[in-house]
Parts: C-alpha cells; sequence; structure tokens
C-alpha cells in the first residue's frame, strides 16, 4: 500500500492510498483523506500505527527533507517512504529502465539540485514550493520499475535510497553528541587561546614569525599562495606550489614552521571557533546530509563538513552522560564489494580474515603495505609507480576481480557508461557537459580524454555498489534499532552519525553491548541483500566508547 501526500492551493494536504486490486492489475487510487497542515502528524500517526506482524504504508512524497523533521518534531516516526525526487535521477539514468517514458526523459523541476552550502533550516532551500504532477511522477516510477527485466534490484535500490533519505533526516534531528568545552579546549592547544576577531591565534603568529625570519620575508602574507612561492623560492626553495608533498622535498629551516601553520590554518578554517559557533547548539552539530550527493551514490553534507571531521576535533564528539556512542566500520569494504561483484573465490578466500593480509598469505605480494598500495591502483586505475608495478601480480592471482575493473575502464575508455550491482548508471561523456563533470572526475583539461573516463568508471561500479551496501546496512540496522528498542521512545539508542563505511550511534550505556552486536548483524544481512550467499564476508570493528576519538 502507497499512500501519495500532496499539498494542496490552501496548505491542506490530500493523502491518496494506492493499491493494487489484484496481482497481475495496475496500482489504483482507493481512497482520498484530506487533513489540515496541522493535523497532519496525527493522520499519520493513525496510519503508522498497525498490528503488530502487518506491513505499514509506503509514504509517497516529492521530498523527503520537505515533509518529515515536521513529523519527527511531533514524535511521529516513518518506517518506509518512497522519496520521488531521488528515485527519479536514479530511474531517468539507469539503462535498466530503457524504454520507459522516464528513461531519458528531458531535464525539467525533479531534477533540481540538492541545496548549497551553508547552515539553515532545511537541505532544499532552492526547490520550488511544490513539486508539478506528484501522481504522474509516481506511476511513471512504478512503471518503469515494473517493466524493467531488473525489477528486483530496482526496487531494492529505490527502497535503499528513501530509506537513507529518512535516516538522514533522522539524524539531523538527533544531532552528533557534541561538547563545546572540549572542542575549544581542543583548538586552544592546537592553535592558542581564542584569539580576538580577525587575528591569528598565538601558535599560528610564533609560526609565522619563524617563517618570516628564515625566508627573510617580514611581511609574508603565508595565505597567499603566489607570494609564498615567490618568498620560497627568493629564499632557494624552489617550488611551484604550496603542497604538503612538494615542500617535504626541500632541506630548508622554514619549511617544517610553514607546515606547521598550514596543518593549524587548516584546522582553524574548517573546524576553528567560527565553525562552532555556527553549527554547535544547545550540545548538538547538525548537520544537512545530502544523500546520493555524489554520482556514485555516496552521500554529501551541505555545510558543516561532517563528512571531514579531522581526527584533532572528534575529541569533542561526547556522550550524555549515562550514554555510550557505538562506533562501527566496514574493513576494507571497497576490495570486498569487488570480491562480491566478480565472483572471485581466489580473493573470497583471501578476505576471510584480513584481506590484505590474505592477499599477502596468496603470494601476490610481499607486505600488508603493497598489498593495499595493488589494490587501490587496481580500482582507481594507477599505472606508473609502485601500483602499476604490484597491479599485475594481482591479475595473475585474482583474474576475476581484476578483470571486471578492467572491463569497467575500457567501457569507459570507449564512451559508455556502467551499472551498480543494483543499477545505478554512470554519465556518459557524450551526455555530459563540461560544467556537469562529476565530481570525482578531474578538473584540468584531460578531465576529459578517454583515459581519464575509464578511471572513473573502473572505480564506479565499486564505489557505486559499496554506497548500495552501505544504504543496505544503514536500513537493516534501522529497522533492528527499532524493533528492538523502539518502545523506549526519547530513551531508544540512535544513529548520529554516518561517514560511508562507518556510523555511530547514541545509546543508553545499558542497551551499548547489544546494539554493538545488531550492528554487525545488520552488516551481515547487507551482504546478503545484495550478494546472496556468495563467499564474501563484511566484517566490521566496533568499539564502545565515551568519545568518538577513543574508537581510532
Amino acid at each position: 500500500m502507497f499512500v501519495l501526500a500532496r499539498r494542496l492551493a490552501d496548505g491542506d494536504v490530500e493523502l491518496t492510498t494506492w493499491r493494487r486490486p489484484a496481482p497481475d492489475q495496475v496500482l489504483a487510487p482507493a481512497d482520498v483523506e484530506v487533513v489540515g497542515d496541522a493535523d497532519l502528524a496525527e493522520a499519520v500517526r493513525r496510519r503508522e500505527s498497525r498490528p503488530e506482524g502487518t506491513a505499514g504504508p509506503r509514504w509517497v512524497w516529492d521530498d523527503t527533507p520537505r515533509w518529515y523533521p515536521r513529523l519527527l518534531e511531533a514524535g511521529v516516526r516513518v518506517a518506509r517512504c518512497v522519496d520521488l525526487r531521488l528515485c527519479h535521477a536514479l530511474l531517468r539514468s539507469a539503462v535498466a529502465t530503457a524504454g520507459s517514458e522516464l528513461h531519458g526523459a528531458p531535464r525539467g523541476p525533479w531534477d533540481v539540485p540538492q541545496g548549497v552550502d551553508g547552515p539553515r533550516d532545511g537541505l532544499f532551500d532552492v526547490l520550488p514550493e511544490s513539486l508539478p504532477d506528484p501522481a504522474g511522477e509516481f506511476l511513471r516510477q512504478r512503471a518503469a520499475i515494473e517493466t524493467s527485466p531488473e525489477r528486483a534490484r530496482l526496487e531494492l535500490l529505490t527502497t535503499a535510497e528513501s530509506t537513507g533519505a529518512l535516516i538522514a533526516v533522522e539524524m539531523r534531528h538527533h544531532g552528533v553528541p557534541w561538547s563545546a568545552r572540549v572542542h575549544d579546549r581542543v583548538l586552544s592547544e592546537a592553535l592558542g587561546p581564542r584569539p580576538a576577531a580577525g587575528e591569528r591565534p598565538a601558535l599560528m603568529r610564533t609560526d609565522l614569525d619563524e617563517v618570516r625570519s628564515r625566508l627573510d620575508a617580514p611581511d609574508l602574507n603565508p595565505d597567499s599562495p603566489a607570494e609564498l612561492v615567490r618568498a620560497l623560492n627568493s629564499a632557494g626553495v624552489h617550488v611551484a606550489s604550496t603542497t604538503k608533498w612538494e615542500l617535504e622535498r626541500h632541506d630548508h629551516p622554514a619549511v617544517e614552521p610553514l607546515l606547521r601553520y598550514k596543518k593549524r590554518q587548516r584546522l582553524l578554517v574548517a573546524n576553528g571557533w567560527a565553525w562552532l559557533d555556527a553549527w554547535v547548539r544547545d550540545g548538538r552539530f547538525r548537520p544537512d546530509y545530502v544523500p546520493a550527493g555524489s554520482v556514485t551514490g555516496r552521500w554529501a553534507t551541505s555545510g558543516g563538513g561532517a563528512l571531514q571531521l579531522p581526527r584533532a576535533v572528534r575529541a569533542a564528539v561526547v556522550a550524555d552522560p549515562g550514554w555510550k556512542l557505538v562506533v562501527a566500520d566496514a574493513s576494507q569494504l571497497e576490495p570486498r564489494i569487488l570480491t562480491g561483484l566478480s565472483g572471485d573465490r581466489a580473493m573470497a578466500a583471501a578476505g576471510q580474515g584480513d584481506l590484505y593480509e590474505g592477499i599477502v598469505a596468496s603470494g601476490a605480494v610481499a607486505s600488508r603495505a603493497e598489498a593495499k598500495v595493488a589494490m587501490l591502483g587496481a580500482m582507481y586505475g594507477a599505472t606508473q609507480g609502485e601500483s602499476g608495478r604490484l597491479v599485475p601480480r594481482l591479475a595473475r592471482r585474482f583474474p576475476q576481480a581484476m578483470a571486471l575493473v578492467e572491463t569497467a575502464a575500457r567501457t569507459g575508455e570507449q564512451g559508455g557508461v556502467v551499472r551498480t550491482l543494483l543499477g545505478r548508471t554512470s554519465p556518459s561523456p557524450a551526455d555530459t557537459a563540461a560544467d556537469e563533470l562529476p565530481p570525482e572526475m578531474p578538473r584540468a583539461e584531460v578531465g576529459r580524454d578517454a583515459r581519464s573516463w575509464g578511471r572513473f568508471t573502473r572505480n564506479f561500479v565499486v564505489q557505486g555498489t559499496a554506497a548500495e551496501w552501505a544504504l543496505c546496512w544503514l536500513g537493516a540496522f534501522r529497522q533492528a534499532l527499532h524493533d528492538r528498542f523502539g518502545e523506549r521512545g526519547d530513551d531508544a539508542p540512535h544513529l548520529t552519525f554516518f561517514l560511508h563505511d562507518e556510523v555511530v550511534v547514541h545509546a543508553p550505556a545499558d542497551t551499548a553491548d547489544e546494539v554493538a552486536v545488531l550492528v554487525v548483524e545488520a552488516a551481515a544481512a547487507a551482504g546478503r541483500m545484495l550478494f546472496g550467499d556468495a563467499p564474501v564476508r563484511f566484517p566490521l570493528t566496533v568499539a564502545v566508547v565515551d568519545d568518538y576519538s577513543q574508537a581510532k
């Protein structure tokens, strides 16, 4: 049963229930209820309340962040939904929907991009007040899925994507527990006491004085790359840029304090006191997550930089009194996804424990470090240096796995598209304008050449399928938490942070050990959803801690 929510011109909300009269018949509207905006939460709560063991409604709406935050504020949790905007992007470009009305349709209102950087009350301020004809879009999407030869995979993909949208809003609602006091202490230890507005912190000033003295440049502005390069060259440090790797090649007394300055500057700019003032309120950091913010399906954030939290500030993520943080991350996720995709039994055998140690034991390489370099080279298309030397050794030991990424690369080089396991399809170079290049592609002039597209498609199939596994993991874990602890209400453990292959759960101390078991079981369930009984494992590293920094 689907329930389509549509806002009417007068502000009321129309809830249309769509049912299938018989298994072989098409969906049809069964009843319509119009409720006032103030009564929406109660209407949703009533429909979500159902006898145990029965399936509830699947809510259909144009955009989850438009509808769900107000329901959560009213204490109403939604179990399932269809996010029409997210699903539109998937189905419009999916090879598996070819022949449907939706496949390859001209860009329109349903293709509005997601938000802009900066703190604000909602993710999608750039969306129109309402998207047109949600009922028509819903039927087009159902037709695209139900007539596809890949129906089962598309059903799982769109369900996982929509569940991810619910989780993103829930995590923002709960927030990341954050200690402003600890954050200020971390900054003061790394940078010096909080300075007056417009001034550099004390330790940065000390570093800068040392750099200026050793370069004999008393007026040097270290924040100007061009000026810094000129000063370095004048002092005999011949560099073309101020990147860390280039500076480290030179033995000059100015290099060490300069690197210290730049490291402190990155912390100040990304997560300094201005960030703390802007993003932490009432002991919570509430980032705006952007599901499918990357073309591969990986999440992004719209302001706040939640997916780039440096280790230096993770100590500020502190559990509430009487609570714990359960931190779980998937070990070597992308190589294990490649194992499942390729069905390479030799690599599956190597991955029964630490995958990189297993590669060493296979005789492909001599050390764990070499195994990691070789695997990254295989998945990202490195052809030179250490990776280029080691990848052919992997190909001899694990031919199926290496053949899969090589085939994906050749497809991209020839201008074709590739798919993830569940059907997310890569953009085509022929149909992608220069200003629409996916963020994973290089931005230089060579970014559109055949080899670059080959490197992109080589990794797309792996990274995109890893993003699908992570969504299934999140969805299974969310449901397990609700089934086990839902009756505890506000005292229930909940997801509070997600980073590609890592989750953080804020849990009452008496539930933490059970939560740790549930997150491991959910990872195994996600593996079965994608790969069935294939012999590929998805082990987790799990820690129960008081602050995030203790998990690493």
